[in-house]
């Protein structure tokens, strides 16, 4: 037997007995999960999926929309499409704080899977990598974790994609984005990344747990196309309308 069949036969072995000895619960309501995570087929049914949105930034609608919003028919982002799985509003916004503040990485693991759902949904051409939006090292170092890294861990074991999280670093420690509105944020943002040159990858797919105004994840396009890249997707887990 090949070292490479004994390490999957170990894994699938250890997932069992973790499965045995702590049974997927739903981190909503408590009720036993189902299909092996942690979300009761009752609470997955009443998640706000985000099924109407802009084609482009992936900002929710009310309905059925073919066209753009109107802040993209203004000015194209500078990443060819967003995918948003969620619309962030309650218990999206309860899951992606436990994930991010409280140190819950069975939740960050939860909201990886749905993300992956939603993706292999779209049917779109997978990138060549995923780069997980990184953290300043004195956040990093505060928070202990990069929930943003642990969703796209969850990603690409789900769609058999490599993660790129040293191609690019925050190199300035910005204050927090929330309340200040689309412009200030950009203003926030200016030179807070940096990526190495030339990168290796003509397409990648930027993860990210909330994508609000898309400053973040604009900026940090900008300097991966400076870097070379061609094709750039952003994959949040939830979108704010």
């Amino acid at each position: 037997m090949s070292s490479h069949r004994r390490a999957s036969g170990a894994r699938r072995l250890s997932g069992r007995l973790l499965g045995t000895l702590f049974p997927p619960t739903c981190v909503l309501c408590g009720a036993p999960g189902a299909g092996g995570r942690d979300l009761c087929l009752g609470c997955a049914a009443e998640l706000p999926f985000n099924r109407h949105s802009c084609p482009c930034c992936g900002v929710p609608f009310d309905g059925p929309v073919a066209a753009l919003c109107g802040s993209c028919q203004r000015r194209a982002p500078p990443f060819a499409r967003a995918i948003a799985a969620l619309r962030y509003e309650t218990p999206v916004s309860n899951l992606v704080a436990d994930a991010k503040f409280r140190g819950r990485l069975n939740t960050a693991r939860l909201l990886g899977d749905i993300l992956a759902d939603a993706i292999r949904e779209q049917g779109l051409t997978l990138p060549q990598a995923l780069l997980p939006v990184p953290l300043h090292p004195r956040r990093l170092a505060e928070r202990g974790y990069n929930q943003a890294l642990e969703i796209a861990r969850v990603v690409g074991r789900a769609l058999a994609l490599p993660i790129d999280a040293r191609c690019c670093r925050r190199v300035l420690a910005t204050p927090p984005q929330a309340g200040l509105d689309q412009g200030a944020r950009r203003r926030n943002l200016r030179g807070a990344f940096t990526a190495q040159t030339p990168l290796p990858w003509a397409h990648i797919a930027i993860v990210d747990d909330v994508m609000t105004t898309g400053s973040t994840v604009s900026e940090l396009a900008l300097v991966l196309r400076r870097a070379g890249v061609i094709t750039i997707d952003v994959w949040a887990v939830a979108r704010t309308a």
